[in-house]
């Protein structure tokens, strides 16, 4: 099946509308079956998806299928106890410690988008990003003035504090850079080019203009000051 052909039915996001209304484990044990051929959709969106990935970067995920994320909710130390999620998801991981970044899709009527980035590094890499966006700020502030990024996700995403970084100046240039502690790049479909045929091809071409925020990051995180491997 060529990419041209593979799209989402507007079936998938009407099985995540019902669920959303009838969020019980009677509603959907009786509906099985329907919950499993919209999943196929799905995976076969997302088996195309890892493909074009693959064209470009080194992903270790190894099917669509795997990338998936269960429909179930973990409600244990959840306040709201729905049973289920209201939207379809799955993430693809880059292989080897060299390439940073992962990459994630999120399916849901009103609400679809892709994204990537570092949710929550650890506190050695936030020391480290930061103390790299402190040196020098010029090479990550080209990248997200970029056209390709700007065009693609508007602007850097994620948490920030509100105090200066502790070990930094708070004259620092890059503060602005500096309070961040995710970061997430964003890009958001409607309903209606989620349903497209060009769906496929739009959230692969966000992902590929993820790689030089991706590329700068890994080489951050993964040598030291005179450029070599950790």
């Amino acid at each position: 099946m060529s990419t041209q052909q593979i799209k989402i039915p507007a079936s998938s996001l009407d099985f995540l509308k019902s669920l959303k209304e009838n969020n019980n484990r009677d509603w959907f044990n009786a509906r099985k079956d329907e919950f499993l051929e919209e999943q196929k959709h799905i995976e076969i969106f997302a088996d195309a998806l890892l493909d074009e990935l693959n064209k470009t970067d080194l992903i270790e995920t190894l099917s669509g299928k795997k990338s998936l994320h269960r429909i179930y909710r973990d409600t244990r130390f959840s306040k709201e106890k729905i049973p289920y999620k209201i939207n379809w998801s799955g993430s693809f991981s880059r292989a080897t410690k060299q390439l940073r970044g992962g990459y994630y899709f999120h399916i849901q009527p009103g609400n679809s988008f892709v994204a990537g980035g570092f949710q929550a590094p650890n506190p050695e890499d936030l020391k480290r990003i930061r103390e790299d966006f402190s040196f020098d700020p010029a090479p990550i502030r080209k990248i997200l003035n970029s056209k390709s990024f700007v065009d693609t996700f508007g602007s850097l995403k994620g948490e920030q504090i509100k105090t200066t970084p502790k070990g930094f100046d708070k004259n620092d240039e890059a503060m602005d850079l500096l309070r961040y502690k995710q970061f997430l790049l964003i890009k958001n479909f409607s309903d209606e080019e989620v349903l497209s045929s060009s769906f496929l091809k739009a959230a692969s071409e966000a992902f590929k203009n993820m790689r030089p925020f991706f590329n700068y990051m890994s080489e951050v995180l993964s040598t030291d000051q005179d450029g070599l491997a950790l």
